[in-house]
C-alpha cells in the first residue's frame, strides 16, 4: 500500500510545508539524480503498457519538450507489468515533488477498461511531472493535458500528490478510459495523508472554484451511467472504492494533528515517524522518502531525506539535487530485480537476447543499501519488539 503525506506550512516548526511517503513494491528499488536536459526538435518517449501488463494496453509514442529539468527519484523494476524503469516520484529543480499512490476505481470502470489503452501510465505522468512541472498546479495541468491528448494507461485506478512550497494537489486518475480525473488543492493549513489516494465531495455546481479542477466529463458521464443523478458530488463514492477515508488515513491524519498542536509543531522528526511507522510501513515498503518544501535560492540546494528500503529498516540520509553523483550502494542491484535471474555479468553473451545484466560489475561489486537494509528487516522480524524499538532509536538519533 503506497503512502503520502502532506504537511502545509503553518503547521511546521520551520515554516514550509513537507511531503513524505513511499512506494509499496516488492521489487529493488534505487535512487537517481538525472541531469537537465535538452531534445531535438520532434523528439518523442515511449508511454503507456504493453500487452504483458496486469492491464494490457499498447505502448505509443508522443512528444517530448525541447528542455526537460533536473530531478532526483527513486526507481524500481517491477509493478503489475508496467515497463520498467518505474518511479513514484521525488522532486525537481523547480521544488515540485511527487508522489504516486493507489486509488481503485469501481469496479464497472476496471471492467470497461479497452485491452487496448493507450497513453501514459502512472509511473510515465510522475515522470514527465519532474521533467516539466514548475508548480505544482502545472503539474496537475500537464496530467490533465496528456490524458486528454493521448489517454491514460491505467492499472484499476491511481493517484498523485503533486506539491510544491506554496500548494498541494491531489490528482485521482479513475480508471475505464473515458479519460476521468479530479483534483484537490491542499493548503497552508492542509494535513492529508493519501493511502489511498481520495477525494471526496466536489464542489461541481461551482466551476472555477479554487480548490477544486476536474475533466470535463466527470460529472456527465456518471449522469450517464446512473451512478449520479444531483446532490452532493462525492468523487469516491461515485467513481471510487466507496471507503472514503481508510483506517490508516484516518489514524495517520489524527496523529499528526495532535503534533502540530503543540507549540513546537511538525518537524523532521515527526516526518520521519509518520514515514517510519510499523503502523504504516513494513517488508512492501521499497523506500521512504521525505521532502522540505523550501523556497531554495539556488536548485542544487533542493534536497529530500531519503532511505533505500523502508524507513522501518533503514535511516533517513540527505540527499541534495546538486550532488553529482549517487553512491553506487545506493544505485541499480541486481537483488530483487526483475529479469536478472536470466541474465549474466560476462559479455562473452552479449551477442545473444537479453542476456546481460543491466547492472554495472562495479556496482555489483559493492554492498546493495536496499539489500543490507532488507537482511536487517528480517533480523529485527525474527528478534521482535525489543530489535524494532533499538533499531529505531538509533536511527532517529542518526537523523537528528
Amino acid at each position: 500500500m503506497s503512502y503520502a503525506i502532506y504537511i502545509g506550512k503553518n503547521h511546521s516548526r520551520t515554516g514550509h510545508a513537507w511531503l513524505g511517503g513511499y512506494g509499496d513494491e516488492p521489487s529493488s528499488h534505487w535512487l537517481e539524480i538525472v541531469p537537465r536536459a535538452s531534445h531535438p526538435a520532434g523528439a518523442t518517449i515511449e508511454v503507456g503498457v504493453g500487452p504483458d501488463a496486469d492491464m494490457p494496453g499498447v505502448r505509443t509514442s508522443i512528444p517530448q519538450v525541447p528542455q526537460t529539468a533536473r530531478h532526483m527519484r527513486v526507481s524500481y523494476s517491477y509493478y503489475k507489468g508496467v515497463p520498467a524503469p518505474i518511479t513514484n516520484g521525488g522532486v525537481n529543480e523547480h521544488g515540485v515533488a511527487v508522489r504516486d499512490v493507489w486509488s481503485s476505481s469501481r469496479a464497472e470502470l476496471v471492467a470497461m477498461t479497452p485491452k487496448d489503452q493507450t497513453g501514459p501510465n502512472y509511473s510515465d505522468l510522475a515522470r514527465i511531472v519532474l521533467e516539466r512541472a514548475r508548480t505544482a498546479r502545472e503539474a496537475v495541468d500537464i496530467c490533465a493535458a496528456l490524458i486528454a491528448d493521448h489517454g491514460e494507461s491505467t492499472y484499476g485506478g491511481n493517484s498523485h500528490l503533486f506539491a510544491d512550497a506554496g500548494e498541494a494537489w491531489v490528482m485521482i486518475q479513475f480508471a475505464g478510459g473515458q479519460g476521468l480525473w479530479v483534483a484537490e488543492r491542499l493548503g497552508p493549513d492542509s494535513i492529508r495523508a493519501s493511502r489511498p489516494g481520495y477525494v471526496l465531495e466536489v464542489p461541481v455546481e461551482t466551476p472555477g472554484h479554487p480548490d477544486f479542477l476536474w475533466s470535463p466529463n466527470l460529472v456527465g458521464f456518471a449522469q450517464e451511467m446512473g451512478w449520479y443523478s444531483g446532490g452532493p458530488f462525492d468523487a469516491n463514492a461515485i467513481y471510487g472504492d466507496g471507503k472514503g477515508r481508510w483506517e490508516g488515513v484516518r489514524w495517520i491524519e489524527a496523529e499528526m494533528t495532535a503534533r502540530a498542536a503543540r507549540p513546537e509543531r511538525i518537524g523532521l522528526e515527526d516526518m520521519t515517524w509518520a514515514v517510519r511507522t510499523e503502523r504504516l510501513t513494513g517488508d512492501t515498503a521499497g523506500y521512504g522518502q521525505v521532502v522540505p518544501l523550501l523556497d531554495a535560492p539556488d536548485p542544487a540546494f533542493r534536497m529530500m531525506w531519503h532511505s533505500p528500503t523502508g524507513a522501518l529498516a533503514a535511516p533517513f540520509s540527505p540527499v541534495f539535487l546538486g550532488q553529482g553523483v549517487v553512491p553506487p550502494e545506493f544505485g541499480p542491484h541486481r537483488y530483487l530485480t526483475v529479469g536478472e535471474a536470466h541474465r549474466f555479468m560476462d559479455l562473452r553473451k552479449a551477442d545473444e537476447a537479453d542476456t546481460i545484466s543491466i547492472v554495472p560489475q562495479y556496482a555489483e561489486a559493492l554492498p546493495s543499501a536496499f539489500q543490507e537494509s532488507k537482511r536487517l528487516l528480517y533480523l529485527m522480524q525474527c528478534l521482535g519488539e525489543p530489535a524494532l524499538r533499538r533499531v529505531t532509536a538509533v536511527f532517529a538519533a542518526r537523523e537528528s
